[in-house]
């Protein structure tokens, strides 16, 4: 569990940083087994997301830390990050309302994120 706070962490500073538009977190470990946190972020542009995803990439390797899979990155309408127990989503604007990820994992727990790019209520 302390590296997915790690990872968690570090995904949404980078995210934030960045600039990218409305970043939202999900636990969803009630829900399923396929992993703990979803992190959910759009980008302007398909050269946005792909700077987001890029970002995110280089400053977990950074940490030791790789992705187990990424999928979406030469269309870069909604890259999908597997970091095991956090996964990445990084959607264009019109995509993300399009497929609504929130709506369909609305049963987990939106996680409150704090101005100092930290989690407030993230647990094991």
């Amino acid at each position: 569990m302390e590296n997915s706070k790690k990872i968690f962490d570090i995904v949404v500073k980078t995210l934030e940083d960045k600039k990218a538009k409305n970043i939202k977190a999900i636990d969803i470990r009630e829900l399923t087994t396929i992993a703990s946190y979803f992190i959910i972020a759009s980008g302007t542009s398909v050269t946005h997301i792909k700077s987001l995803a890029d970002n995110v990439e280089e400053k977990l390797i950074e940490e030791g830390i790789r992705p187990l899979h990424i999928e979406g990155y030469n269309n870069a309408r909604w890259i999908l990050m597997d970091y095991n127990d956090v996964v990445v989503h990084i959607f264009h604007e019109e995509d993300r309302e399009y497929y609504g990820l929130e709506r369909l994992w609305q049963d987990g727990k939106e996680i409150v994120l704090n101005s100092e790019n930290d989690v407030a209520n993230i647990r094991p």
